[in-house]
């Protein structure tokens, strides 16, 4: 039988070899290093921010760092963090705490809104006048186009629900997909979504994924590949309508269709946001959340910073004041235009 005391000692050595790093104290200078860390070795646009900004986060430490004091409050703290992360300028970046959320809305701010409830509301008409299903709005507008507004793609779209959609909008001569505004949500969601307008399996992105905490550890490019969706797909024209707040999983669906035959990006350049996010906590609760793994479209260019649209077009201010949606109107004359063309 082995001496007690044996066993002690070993099961004091297991302890200890099972800490790995030393946990940061809740304090000024703790969360502030544990941010500055995280960021460090887990953001995945600093190569790219460089190339863009001329970002050095190493510079970005060194003069920061001496706002830190042992005696500042909880809001100094936030101050001094929201103001060094917006250095990233990156709108995926949030610092979240009770009474505020750290974003960087410069990437929306400084353009047209290119979106307004009321007018879509014009399209759409009285609540018994068009269509629900899970959270797509639809009908067809008078002149046989039909109308899809995505706010959102946090619902996962179930099979019957695209089904019947497809089956309402099945004579009409094209289709709008309104994305203007949608924040995002699912990844998943938009491949489903994305996945009635081709007719075989299609590489729709790469992505890659954070192998180690050095700035360039990546893993190779990874194709994500959709099937088809098992029903009727969509073959004639489609517009989809963007905005700079057309970001993150939104404008990862935009990635995903522009360049296919029949598919017209139009109205403003989306928000961009192409990275999977990842959350991480400091020590004094506050959440953090920025993207870790880049997203490339299928010719492996980054759509971080926005995609063009193919027909760029402002709602216009006379056509706003007379419940005219310019952007609308566009994609509209678009289709007719195709049909009438044999496109």
């Amino acid at each position: 039988m082995r001496n007690p005391f044996y066993l002690l000692i070993s099961l004091c050595f297991c302890f200890v070899s099972c800490i790995t790093e030393e946990v940061a104290q809740d304090t000024p200078m703790g969360n502030f290093e544990t941010c500055w860390k995280i960021f460090d070795e887990h953001y995945c646009f600093f190569d790219l921010k460089r190339q863009q900004t001329g970002l050095d986060w190493d510079e970005v430490y060194q003069r920061y760092r001496p706002m830190i004091a042992d005696n500042m409050t909880n809001m100094q703290l936030f101050e001094v963090l929201g103001n060094m992360v917006r250095e990233l300028q990156d709108g995926h970046v949030n610092i979240y705490a009770a009474h505020d959320v750290i974003r960087y809305g410069a990437w929306f701010d400084d353009y047209p809104d290119n979106y307004y409830e009321s007018l879509v509301k014009n399209y759409l008409g009285r609540a018994e006048e068009y269509k629900r299903a899970s959270t797509l709005d639809y009908r067809v507008l008078d002149d046989n186009v039909g109308y899809i507004r995505c706010e959102t793609f946090s619902s996962l779209f179930g099979t019957g629900n695209l089904e019947q959609i497809m089956e309402a909008l099945a004579g009409c001569r094209g289709l709008i997909i309104d994305v203007r505004s949608n924040g995002g949500g699912m990844l998943t969601a938009a491949q489903r979504l994305a996945s009635l307008f081709f007719n075989e399996p299609m590489t729709l992105s790469y992505i890659c994924h954070k192998t180690g905490p050095g700035h360039n550890a990546f893993s190779n490019p990874e194709p994500i590949v959709e099937e088809p969706f098992h029903g009727l797909r969509w073959q004639k024209p489609v517009c989809i309508l963007t905005n700079r707040r057309t970001y993150s999983a939104a404008n990862s669906f935009v990635m995903f269709l522009k360049g296919l035959p029949n598919i017209t990006v139009v109205g403003d350049k989306t928000g961009g946001g192409a990275g999977l996010p990842f959350t991480s906590e400091l020590p004094n609760g506050w959440l953090v959340r920025f993207s870790a793994c880049p997203m490339y479209d299928r010719n492996m260019v980054m759509t971080e910073q926005g995609i063009d649209p193919d027909i760029r077009v402002n709602i216009d201010h006379s056509d706003y004041i007379n419940g005219i949606d310019t952007i609308i109107e566009t994609a509209r004359r678009h289709i007719t235009e195709s049909d009438d063309n044999g496109d």
